[in-house]
């Protein structure tokens, strides 16, 4: 009895050990479903949008402990699409970042902060015209599964934050121009092949 009793007990807790040891699972972000939004106020008579997309990152994700997953994703500046290329000239200009084909933007997630069953704040670290500073990302999982077409583990999130242009060094025009900028993410990602 003695042994059984011993034997139950060791299993439990191998059982435990393994799920406390499970490491977070390794996603690839999904380009051609992945989007930054961004927003901004225009002298009191407009709200303008711009966006990002076909930006390259993967997502460490945990699904039974989400506070232990981590964001890594980058995109070139010059990728920035408005809908009238004089604006985007404009904003590529010395006005603004004076880009380059090189300029990158890159976030780093620092911390999450689990907050509800599928949402979490995701502190970080935004570098954008050669600045870091720390954002903090309001996400939501939107939902986990087996992609229909792919036929692997999928799975979407959405988040928002607000920036201030000036923190990055492209505070012209201010106020005038909205000096805060809102953003909001969507993306999906994909189970890594390996």
């Amino acid at each position: 009895m003695k042994s059984i009793l011993l034997a139950t007990t060791l299993a439990a807790a191998t059982a435990t050990a393994t799920a406390v040891a499970a490491e977070p699972v390794k996603y690839m972000l999904d380009s051609s479903h992945s989007q930054v939004l961004f927003s901004y106020d225009h002298l009191g008579y407009s709200t303008t949008f711009g966006m990002f997309s076909g930006f390259e990152g993967e997502i460490m994700f945990d699904q039974e402990n989400p506070a232990n997953s981590s964001v890594n994703v980058s995109m070139p500046l010059m990728s920035m699409f408005t809908g009238w290329e004089q604006r985007e000239a404009h904003f590529m200009s010395d006005d603004f970042f004076g880009a380059t084909e090189e300029d990158m933007i890159t976030f780093t997630s620092t911390e999450i902060e689990v907050t509800g069953e599928d949402t979490a704040l995701i502190t970080g670290d935004l570098t954008m015209n050669d600045i870091t500073q720390s954002v903090v990302l309001d996400a939501k999982l939107n939902g986990t599964g087996t992609h229909p077409m792919a036929q692997k583990e999928w799975a979407g999130f959405d988040a928002t934050t607000t920036l201030k242009r000036s923190d990055f060094g492209v505070g012209a025009f201010a106020p005038a121009v909205s000096d805060e900028v809102d953003v909001r993410i969507s993306l999906e990602a994909a189970i890594a092949d390996s």
